[in-house]
């Protein structure tokens, strides 16, 4: 009888570890419900908290502020700290933030609760892509990635819709409370299996100039940059656009079909990302470009207008997982600090959109979201694919 040998199975062959990257997921998933609930309960926030509409959302705004100003210095200065720690600290502030929120009847403690939110979610955010990328094998860096982020379109398609109705149920309150329960449940699920990692040794830390530096870094920015400044022009305003197109009373319709093609773009994204990462980033933007178009010539037919915005779903739902995997590919052990400004380049991106979209509305109307959309995504277009060698690399067999 021939002697049996056993092999260790490959690198694609291994399981991932999905407890530990669910419980990221999670993370990612009470970051966006923390974000965009007070949207969903504006009126009712407003009148718990005796204030005009108008100031309640400004608790999004000094959410997105806190964010903004803290992913770079917090992920540089914290460099020497045990990842999981750091993880655990950014997930206790979203309880302490929204524990606040819940209690709070003064409306300056609830916006530095909400700062102090955006804060947690901009040190999360840095981590959450590097976090997943280190407990995988190289080959499978893509595939974590994809797992780990699955959060965001679940929050976006169903977890604030089912808090908005929630909060209508029982109270707002009560909603930002049962977050805060959530967030606790989370905690003690990271300690339990999400492992540990090393901070950076004193000798091998970086500043952001340095990343910047790094080849293929500055080309990854600059697609983010683009792209989410794209897509936020038209979802920040795509109300008064289906409004335009005689589809406003069909608005909840049409985003359930983007978020539905968002979770699809997911799925996807994660089959395929560690083999075709670049050849998925050009026919994402090529995708979004098309959707662009056709939502500017045909927005009179609502069967053209439905299927540019599954198009437009399918196009954005993986590009997260596509352009943080891109840069933990290229900055290496960099690969914190560099998401750091990767949070940075999507939260102006987003304000971006709210700022140069309202002044398109204003001056144009909203024929003219197509075509500013259309030259960044060419912009996008151009920079993936000149960044062959550094950032949207080739792949290789």
């Amino acid at each position: 009888m021939p002697a049996v040998t056993l092999t260790p199975p490959t690198d694609s062959a291994q399981r991932l570890p999905l407890a530990a990257l669910l419980a990221l997921a999670m993370a990612g998933f009470i970051t966006i419900l923390t974000e965009a609930l007070p949207a969903g309960l504006l009126p009712q926030i407003a009148a718990g908290m005796q204030v005009p509409q108008a100031w309640i959302g400004q608790m999004v705004t000094v959410y997105a502020i806190g964010s903004l100003l803290a992913a770079i210095p917090l992920m540089a200065a914290t460099q020497g700290v045990r990842r999981r720690t750091l993880l655990l600290s950014a997930i206790a502030g979203f309880a302490v933030a929204n524990t606040l929120t819940a209690l709070s009847t003064h409306f300056s403690l609830t916006l530095l609760a909400r700062f102090l939110a955006g804060v947690s979610a901009g040190l999360l955010w840095a981590l959450l892509a590097g976090y997943a990328a280190r407990m995988v094998p190289e080959a499978q860096k893509g595939r974590a990635i994809a797992v780990a982020m699955v959060g965001t379109p679940l929050a976006l398609s169903l977890g604030v819709p089912a808090g908005t109705l929630l909060g209508n149920l029982v109270g707002w309150r009560l909603c930002f409370g049962l977050i805060s329960l959530l967030t606790l449940l989370l905690i003690a699920w990271v300690r339990w299996r999400v492992p540990d990692f090393a901070g950076s040794p004193a000798g091998k830390r970086v500043s952001a100039r340095q990343v910047l530096l790094i080849p293929g870094v500055r080309p990854v920015l600059l697609v983010v940059l683009a792209f989410v400044l794209a897509h936020n022009i038209l979802y920040t305003y795509i109300a008064p656009y289906l409004a335009s197109a005689r589809l406003e009373s069909r608005t909840d319709l049409v985003l359930l079909v983007f978020g539905l093609t968002s979770l699809l773009s997911i799925w996807i994204t994660g089959v395929l990302i560690d083999r075709h990462l670049r050849l998925l980033t050009l026919a994402s933007t090529a995708l979004f470009g098309g959707a662009a178009l056709v939502m500017g010539v045909a927005a009179s037919e609502p069967i053209a207008v439905y299927a540019a915005i599954g198009c437009w779903g399918l196009a954005f739902g993986g590009a997260a997982t596509l352009f943080q995997t891109a840069l933990a590919n290229t900055a290496g052990n960099a690969i914190d600090v560099a998401q750091s400004m990767l949070v940075t380049a999507w939260n102006l991106a987003i304000a971006g959109g709210g700022i140069v979209g309202g002044l398109l509305l204003g001056q144009f109307g909203t024929g003219a979201f197509s075509p500013a959309v259309l030259l960044l995504l060419v912009a996008t277009l151009a920079v993936v694919w000149s960044a062959k060698r550094n950032g949207f690399a080739q792949a290789t067999e």
